[in-house]
């Protein structure tokens, strides 16, 4: 799956819910359609979230952002309700990671602490590691460009819902995959630099060796020698 999560995220996030809302605004009404369109992005985001499998920092992130995301489009009553709440929770979303960036605690960095654990490296030891100075300048880094993509998505939305009204519904999904994908650029190229920098270490080269990372990539080397 991970191979094709990019596919994944267009046909879930954006690809059924316009089919959905294309295809049963005229049978249900506007409202409901956009909250049956979700649905496919819901089952998938529960199904990404079953996978990790672990309740740590990125995937209680995940779950947390599903519930409240959620509730807050049942609860809207409207379709242009519906819409004014994703602007302002994409606001609130963008001050959140910037907490995070002030408090010295950027989000990025426990994300990144959280998918480190699942290949099979120590938190307890891969932390100071990331707590030094330039790696940490970069996971704060990071966590502000996820502020920006917030604060980029929710503007764009407010000037979708002027122009076009409920109309903006399907230009904003459209939108939103652009500008996610775009902040994905600079989060990869982030996380490469950050894996470099560690690659440098000592402490990391050694919990790399023991690492199920390490593992695969080895038994993929003995796999292919094989074929």
């Amino acid at each position: 799956m991970k191979r094709y999560v990019a596919v994944l995220d267009i046909v879930f996030y954006v690809v059924f819910p316009l089919i959905v809302w294309h295809g049963g605004r005229d049978l249900i009404g506007d409202y409901y359609a956009m909250l049956v369109s979700s649905v496919p992005g819901i089952l998938y985001s529960i199904y990404r979230f079953y996978e990790i499998r672990k309740l740590n920092v990125f995937g209680l992130f995940m779950l947390g952002n599903l519930v409240v995301g959620t509730l807050l489009d049942v609860l809207a009553g409207s379709a242009m309700q519906l819409l004014w709440n994703n602007v302002f929770y994409g606001y609130a979303m963008a001050l959140l990671f910037i907490g995070t960036a002030v408090l010295k605690k950027p989000i990025a960095l426990y994300f990144g602490l959280d998918l480190m654990e699942l290949q099979g490296f120590e938190k307890s030891k891969l932390k100071p590691l990331f707590n030094k100075k330039k790696i940490f300048m970069i996971f704060t880094l990071i966590t502000v460009a996820f502020a920006l993509r917030d604060v980029i998505q929710a503007t764009f939305k407010i000037w979708l819902i002027q122009e076009y009204g409920v109309e903006a519904f399907d230009k904003g999904l459209i939108a939103r995959q652009v500008i996610s994908w775009g902040f994905s650029i600079f989060t990869v190229i982030g996380f490469v630099y950050i894996t470099k920098l560690l690659q440098g270490e000592k402490a990391f080269q050694e919990m790399f060796r023991h690492s199920s990372l390490n593992k695969s990539t080895e038994a993929k080397v003995v796999d292919g020698q094989k074929g």
